[in-house]
């Protein structure tokens, strides 16, 4: 399949640059894709979907302050998006996989300075965007981020100089159930959940499961393949524990809150469908040809043409009637991406 069959038109101003003022006043898009019919609703009507039998599956990732500014010896400014962690053995400080810009004029040795008592050292180059850091911290490295980081928003969503909102992103860029620190991008399905919601979705006799997979900077890669089947995903680190898996096995029907939590669930299903406790790393690609073992309905948000994203809701829903659902979107003024409304596939 060519990357080009995946495209489609959006006007920049429908890409959202802030939440909505609440976060479960989102409208919500619902997709039946048996019949074809398409609705437009709010999300606060989502749990009138969902009953005995059924269980929603969350992606439980806590979204980490990954990004800092610093400067080099020389005085220039210069950013780092944290990616992940590396074991360093005995050696003092963390080390962390990050992204460098502007990444003109580093090198190995070279030190960075952060405010709040921290420095840098460039380890190693690891690719053209990646670097490898010695963090060395007055503090414990974890209170420095929560002091000094802030919210990894995506590029496309701009804040300019002097609208520095990185408190109040982090917190909406962070899911009411988040728990498990990790990712360096939400899993943005999740955002429109309140305890509210939650809770009528519980009084509808529906369960709850938690899963864990840790958003990593492939989220951010485009699709760079002119064929839609060269593309490679990042390895990205998962788990599921048993209760999960009990509530899985037991549901009549899965509904996956995002794609992350439906690359997980796909990863772990077997043919007959059922999933076991397990941690690991995935790197799943889901493109139209792909069966779905386990998910039966997926709610998610807006993505980018030609995205992987895009490719796997393509996947689970059909191309045609995808593409017909996003024409509608733009038609009715849907805001889109991380900040954006959602859809509901059933």
């Amino acid at each position: 399949m060519k990357l080009e069959e995946f495209a489609y038109d959006l006007p920049e101003e429908l890409i959202a640059q802030q939440p909505a003022a609440v976060r479960d006043q989102s409208r919500m898009m619902v997709v039946n894709r048996k019949t074809g019919g398409i609705e437009i609703r709010g999300f606060k009507n989502f749990p009138e979907y969902f009953g005995r039998g059924d269980v929603l599956v969350i992606n439980d990732s806590r979204v980490i302050p990954a990004r800092l500014s610093g400067r080099k010896e020389t005085g220039a400014s210069i950013e780092i998006l944290l990616l992940s962690r590396r074991e360093t053995g005995e050696t003092p400080g963390e080390t962390w996989e990050v992204l460098l810009r502007p990444a003109k004029r580093v090198a190995a040795g070279m030190t960075i300075v952060f405010d709040g008592g921290c420095r840098a050292t460039v380890l190693e180059r690891l690719s053209d965007k990646r670097w490898l850091l010695l963090f060395v911290t007055d503090c414990p490295f974890d209170d420095f981020l929560a002091r000094w980081g802030s919210a990894p928003l995506p590029p496309y969503i701009r804040r300019g100089r002097g609208n520095s909102l990185s408190q109040a992103d982090l917190e909406r860029y962070q899911t009411v159930y988040a728990r498990v620190d990790g990712s360096v991008a939400a899993p943005t399905a999740g955002l429109h959940f309140t305890e509210d919601v939650l809770s009528a979705v519980r009084e509808r006799k529906a369960g709850i499961a938690s899963v864990t997979l840790h958003v990593g900077y492939g989220t951010f890669l485009p699709i760079t393949t002119e064929t839609v089947e060269d593309h490679v995903m990042e390895e990205e680190h998962f788990t599921v524990d048993e209760q999960a898996a009990r509530l899985v096995n037991g549901a009549k029907r899965v509904a996956a809150v995002g794609t992350t939590a439906t690359r997980v669930l796909e990863t772990v299903a077997g043919e007959d469908g059922r999933i076991g406790p397990v941690s690991g790393m995935t790197r799943l690609y889901i493109y139209p040809g792909r069966p779905f073992r386990r998910v039966d309905a997926l709610l998610t948000n807006f993505h980018l043409p030609k995205s992987s994203l895009f490719l796997l809701v393509c996947a689970f829903a059909g191309r045609e009637l995808m593409q017909e659902a996003y024409r509608l979107a733009v038609e009715n003024r849907f805001r889109f991406y991380s900040f954006g409304d959602c859809m509901l596939i059933l």
